[in-house]
């Protein structure tokens, strides 16, 4: 005869109090994370101003009932909308994750740290424009950017020893963990409701990594994480209004998180938060592509130059040997056809042979026009993937995280180009003074996609200036990105 169940409330899971304890309790000093944050806020919505000139895109963006407008509403950069918190968040979040250009995190789990903004910036325009109608002090710029690095911290943190995609449950799942913490936090929960918001992300529907693999791969991977940020600012507002939550979600037997989605493993923790995250959060800075093959387009435009230099073509091109790392293979290594833009920039081979043809790689170019270049599946057919030990070790190890990748050329000749081995993408922390003054040139030609010079020059002024920037009331600087 079984024993009978306890039915007596346990304490919350320690994971669920950490996080809470951190997003309520942990001061942001690091001058470093806060200059990272201000140059990760810019990028972020840079990436959201260029996926608005795709109709794909725009075709999700505004209120769930059109012409619905909201009094004292998050505004939505780069439009005219205005939106209550949870739908101007799924707005925010669609579009700055739309292109695949918006920073990465690399580990056990990957992602994208940044998708939080949606959240945490709908969230803090709607509060600062509410705070004004109601004659209080609205929330400031460094308020936004201390909320970017915890939900970075948070997200990433648990993304270092655990692996989601493992267990086919998307990164997202992060997203909406770590958005709930940050936005209740900024909303004014308790601890304890803090504490159920938080159980309440854990509890709830998780997406599948269907929309992300062949043969499946679709446009849903690009509006996920607005999703996964407009559901953490739901919870977190349900959470306010006193509803319970389920402090062993976790942990409980048979029905917890661990034993239905995790295969009974808990989670494992390299470190305590802090500010690790956003001071080595990695930018996609040159190319709108997978990060684990920004290193191989850098390599491509290389070797495209030595092309050039060569008079060779690519059509006198044999083989290309692509040395890898274990997650390249595991996530963009990819042959057979490909159906939309969605399966061209989670695929390698793609994103080798369009550089070496044209020297370059865009947004664009993931478009049927350019696939259709028949040059483009003959050298994806040449290209073979090797895992290398110790570039799979180099991306595990914490005080290297390099993404790296090798190419070597074979022509029909017999000849060979000297391989070309690219460590540490340019978004990299290790490149960081390489890297910044070119993300600074990637935002202003993505402020100039959307608004006339004056207004640009208006927004860049603050955007560069830590100081001012922090000092800058939240609804203030996102009326400088009104259309």
């Amino acid at each position: 005869m079984s024993a009978p169940i306890s039915n007596v409330r346990p304490d919350p899971d320690p994971v669920l109090v950490d996080i809470v304890d951190y997003v309520l309790d942990f001061p942001i000093d690091s001058t470093l994370a806060l200059d990272t944050a201000r140059n990760c806020l810019i990028d972020t919505l840079g990436c959201g101003l260029e996926a608005l000139t795709y109709p794909a895109c725009t075709k999700l963006m505004g209120p769930i009932v059109p012409g619905t407008i909201v009094p004292n509403g998050a505004k939505v950069p780069g439009t005219s909308f205005q939106l209550d918190p949870v739908q101007a968040a799924f707005n925010i979040g669609a579009m700055i994750r739309w292109l695949d250009f918006n920073d990465t995190w690399l580990a056990a789990e990957w992602g994208h740290p940044s998708d939080n903004l949606g959240g945490i910036l709908a969230t803090a325009d709607w509060l600062s424009r509410s705070a004004i109608a109601a004659g209080k002090q609205p929330l400031t710029m460094k308020d936004v950017l201390i909320g970017m690095i915890k939900a970075h911290e948070i997200q990433g943190c648990i993304a270092l020893e655990n692996s989601f995609n493992k267990v086919g449950l998307d990164h997202v799942l992060l997203v909406k963990l770590a958005s709930t913490a940050v936005v209740g936090q900024m909303i004014g929960l308790t601890r304890d409701e803090l504490i159920n918001a938080v159980s309440l992300a854990f509890v709830d529907g998780h997406a599948l990594r269907t929309y992300r693999h062949a043969p499946n791969t679709g446009s849903r991977k690009s509006w996920a994480a607005g999703d996964a940020t407009s559901r953490a600012v739901r919870l977190a507002l349900i959470a306010k209004t006193g509803e319970m939550g389920y402090p062993s979600v976790l942990t409980a037997k048979t029905w917890g998180f661990y034993d239905v989605l995790f295969k009974g493993n808990a989670f494992k923790f390299q470190r305590p938060y802090g500010s690790y995250v956003m001071e080595n959060v990695l930018f996609k800075i040159s190319f709108p592509a997978e990060f684990h093959a920004q290193t191989a387009v850098e390599a491509a435009m290389t070797l495209h130059a030595q092309l050039q230099n060569a008079g060779k073509r690519v059509e006198d091109i044999s083989k290309i040997t692509i040395r890898t790392h274990e997650a390249a293979i595991r996530i963009i290594d990819k042959k057979g056809p490909l159906n939309n833009p969605a399966d061209r920039d989670h695929c390698i081979q793609y994103m080798i042979a369009v550089p070496l043809i044209h020297g370059h790689l865009t947004a664009a170019d993931y478009e049927d026009s350019i696939a259709q270049d028949a040059r483009i599946d003959v050298l994806r057919a040449k290209m073979e993937c090797v895992e290398d030990a110790q570039f799979t070790k180099d991306y595990h190890d914490p005080e290297k995280r390099s993404i790296a990748n090798a190419l070597t050329v074979e022509f029909n000749d017999g000849s060979t180009f000297d391989e070309v081995v690219v460590e540490y993408p340019i978004g990299h922390k290790r490149r960081r003074e390489d890297g910044i003054p070119l993300l600074v040139e990637k935002f202003k030609t993505n402020l100039a996609r959307r608004f006339p010079v004056k207004q640009q020059l208006a927004i860049l002024d603050v955007s560069l200036d830590q100081a001012r920037l922090e000092a800058m009331p939240v609804n203030e600087y996102v009326d400088l990105y009104v259309i």
